[in-house]
Parts: structure tokens; C-alpha cells; sequence
């Protein structure tokens, strides 16, 4: 357990690995009403407009809410993940030895998080991730306000069987997020009757992260016979592959993805993203009082849309705040008191709706929504089409 007094010091944003920031000032110098929280997230390499998005969450949530979790001052470190496990693990790694966090959140990918996890678990540290990850046999210190990888494939693919005349083509990134993310989709779709256009039954893996030029795979996918693509593919990989593939041969092929045309990526695709259909938790459009005012904190202070990214990263930040509430005033916040009182909170008012945690997984139970992207007046937008599912049960 951790159990130390800290001294908060000025505020900073940290955009290197191993620099760390402190979310708030004022109040008294330490003490064991204080929290340190760490977050890693990857602010360069691919992902980087993600990690900004998931880092910009978590703080709107602390600027709203007076710099506190449960009335304790918050001292905010943050790290960058880069692009994965080699620089996302000693950027953890910092953050625990050095900076003794009492918790840690965020991490984009999904094989960061596992790396990180597992220092998680050895130190006894819960760990409240922000965006995809993969599904661990032991989750007694983690928890998750986003989604295990595979499910927005399980949640879209019925209505792909459904409404495709046809096989359909499997292609992703060549690591863990997008192996998960791609087994769900193809798992369930098949399992449903669906038959996989791609020539050997497998889904196709392009090298990550190194892929730029995609049509090669692209125009190859217009000799299959392929009646819809589904994908996933996040950050500069979802631009270059979007825009090529509004060139290729296989431009008029319906595509379907998961996270494909979400926050930044949209205005870098332009039109050659009109018409994709993809499958989120959230919507800036969803109309429940929780959203509104999320998307109204976040326009007050940022130029562009709020993403999943972000919105799950501000969960992140409600969960600790909501956990370390229940904590006793005169009793220290300690990693363990925060994970058990993490386990206890039920239900979560949150901007995509109302969720609660799976008390074996410690994902989010939750619905998930089919978007296409056309435009809203002058500008391209995720448009909600329907309700999906609800996964996680």
C-alpha cells in the first residue's frame, strides 16, 4: 500500500516520456488527503491525436471538479506511451518507482496495457484503463471505463450479416489491438453463417506501425469479390488508409470499421470518408443529460468534437473520484482502499449512458451505436444511425 506525504508542485503539461505534471495547486503541502494519480497515454507515434484526446478528458474532468477526487487534491503525473510496449513500459515504470502513484489510467494500446497490467498487478495497483484492451485471465486490480478489444466487432457484426449481400473482407493492423479487435468482428460474424472474403479464410494483417501505403492490400481487396470491408484501424493509420482507399480499386465497396473515422482523423479524411458506417460506445449526439454536459464543458475549452477517447477518459476520472469519496475523510487514500472502493460503485452516470462495471471482467456493461459519417451542414460528422447492442453482460 502506498502511504506517503507528498508536496504538489506548479502546474505543467507533460508531452515526453517520464515528464510528469501536476493537475492542480493551492491547499495544504502534502498530507494524506492528497491522490497521485498517473496517466499514460501516447502523446507522439501513431496515436498520438488519441492520446491527446484521452488525456484532454481526464483533465476536464479534474478542471471541472476543483483539481479534487473525493475532496483529496489531485497531483496529476503523465506520461507518454508512445507507440507501444517498449516506450510505454518504462514510462510506467517511472511513474511507479519514481513517482509512487496511488493508481494509474489511461494507455492506448492494447499491447501496452497488457505490459503495463502486469506491473500493475505486481505492485498492487488498481488500474483504471481508457481505451481498448485485451481480455486478462486475472483483473483483480484493473478496471476499465471503455471497452475489452473485441467488442465492437461482436456488437457490429449481426448487422453486417444482416445487411451485406455477401462475403465480406477482414483487414487490420498486425498487433494486439487490432488482433482483437478483428477476432471479435470475425468470430461472430462467422459464427453467425457470415463467409470472409478473404482468399484463405483469414483476416488480412497489414505491419504495424510501419503500413503507409495501403493500396497495394486495397486493390488486391477488389479481386475478391468482396461485397463490404470491415476494418479497424485509429489515428494517422485511419487517415492514410481511409483516403487510399477513396483511390483504389476498391472504392465503391461498402466499409464498415471500429473507431475508423473517430475525433481528429474525420477533418484529415475529408470527404473520402463520407458514407463509412462505424460502431461506437458514444455520440456527441446522444441526448441524456450527462452528455450535454460533457459537450458542453468540452466546447467550452476545445476547437474540436469530444471523441470516445476522450469521453472514457473523463469516466476514468469519475471513477476514481466517485471511489475515493467513499473513502473516510480521516482515513489515508491508499491503492487498496481506492480498488476496493472501485469495486463497489454500481451504476455510472455517464456521457454515452448509464454502465456499470462487470464484476468479472471489470469492463464496462454498456450499449454500443452504429454511426455513418455525412455531413452536418458545412462539416462531416458521426451521425447516429441506431442501437446496436448491448455487450459486456
Amino acid at each position: 500500500m502506498r502511504t506517503r506525504v507528498r508536496t504538489l508542485v506548479a502546474v505543467t503539461t507533460a508531452a515526453l516520456v517520464g515528464v510528469t505534471a501536476t493537475a492542480c495547486t493551492g491547499g495544504d503541502e502534502g498530507g494524506s488527503g492528497d491522490v497521485t494519480i498517473g496517466f499514460v497515454a501516447s502523446l507522439s507515434g501513431t496515436y498520438q491525436t488519441v492520446g491527446e484526446d484521452m488525456r484532454d478528458g481526464f483533465q476536464l474532468y479534474l478542471d471541472t471538479h476543483g483539481g479534487k477526487f473525493g475532496g483529496r487534491t489531485v497531483d496529476l503525473r503523465v506520461a507518454d506511451e508512445g507507440d507501444g510496449p517498449a516506450t510505454a513500459t518504462p514510462a510506467a515504470e517511472r511513474l511507479v518507482q519514481q513517482d509512487e502513484v496511488d493508481a494509474l489510467a489511461g494507455i492506448v494500446g492494447g499491447g501496452s496495457y497488457a505490459a503495463i497490467a502486469a506491473l500493475a498487478q505486481e505492485n498492487e495497483l488498481p488500474l483504471v484503463g481508457a481505451n481498448g484492451r485485451p481480455d486478462l485471465p486475472d483483473n483483480s486490480w484493473l478496471w476499465h471505463t471503455s471497452y475489452i478489444s473485441d467488442e465492437p466487432g461482436i456488437a457490429i457484426a449481426p448487422y453486417v450479416k444482416d445487411n451485406v449481400d455477401g462475403p465480406v473482407y477482414a483487414i487490420g493492423p498486425d498487433y494486439q489491438g487490432g488482433h482483437d479487435e478483428l477476432r471479435g468482428f470475425v468470430d461472430t460474424y462467422t459464427q453467425l453463417g457470415g463467409v470472409l472474403a478473404n482468399p484463405d479464410g483469414e483476416t488480412k494483417w497489414t505491419p504495424f506501425p510501419q503500413t503507409t501505403d495501403f493500396l497495394p492490400y486495397l486493390n488486391e481487396i477488389a479481386m475478391t469479390g468482396a461485397k463490404a470491408v470491415y476494418c479497424f484501424y485509429a489515428g494517422k493509420a485511419a487517415v492514410d488508409f481511409v483516403k487510399q482507399y477513396a483511390q483504389s480499386d476498391a472504392a465503391d465497396i461498402p466499409l464498415y470499421g471500429a473507431f475508423l473515422t473517430e475525433g481528429a482523423v474525420l477533418a484529415a479524411q475529408g470527404d473520402a470518408a463520407e458514407g463509412i458506417r462505424n460502431v461506437l460506445n458514444y455520440s456527441p449526439d446522444l441526448d441524456n443529460p450527462a452528455n450535454r454536459t460533457f459537450v458542453a464543458e468540452w466546447s467550452a475549452k476545445f476547437p474540436r468534437q469530444p471523441t470516445t477517447f476522450a469521453m472514457a477518459s473523463y469516466d476514468a476520472a469519475a471513477v476514481l473520484d466517485r471511489a475515493i469519496a467513499t473513502i473516510p475523510e480521516d482515513q489515508e487514500v491508499t491503492s487498496a482502499a481506492i480498488n476496493d472502493a472501485i469495486s463497489g460503485l454500481g451504476v455510472i452516470d455517464s456521457p454515452r449512458g448509464t454502465w456499470q462495471f462487470n464484476p468479472t471482467t471489470h469492463s464496462p456493461i454498456q450499449r454500443w451505436y452504429l454511426r455513418q459519417v455525412a455531413k452536418d451542414g458545412e462539416m462531416l460528422s458521426n451521425m447516429l444511425i441506431e442501437d446496436l447492442a448491448t455487450v459486456g453482460n
